[in-house]
């Protein structure tokens, strides 16, 4: 257990910020979901749409700090070479 003020400070900073990535990660998650979705139904327009919301929050979660820049820039090559593929 902590016994300095500033170890606690940080383990109650520590929860917050988790929480709050925790979230952001969550959020990320839900728009990836909505372009697989569309790429599942052979739905293009739908799925180049969702695709373009995704990828901003993508770099979000980049420039934030809770995803890799490989992992975002990996996922969002791969969904966008499904996306291609539909015809």
């Amino acid at each position: 257990m902590a016994n300095t003020p500033q170890a606690k400070k940080r383990i109650r900073r520590n929860d917050r910020r988790a929480e709050i990535n925790g979230a952001r990660v969550s959020r990320i998650r839900t728009f990836v979901k909505k372009v697989e979705s569309a790429i599942g139904a052979g739905d293009k327009a739908a799925a180049s749409a969702a695709l373009a919301a995704a990828q901003p929050e993508m770099a979000r979660g980049v420039s934030k700090g809770v995803l890799h820049k490989n992992t975002v820039s990996r996922k969002f090559a791969r969904l966008t070479k499904a996306v291609a593929a539909l015809a």
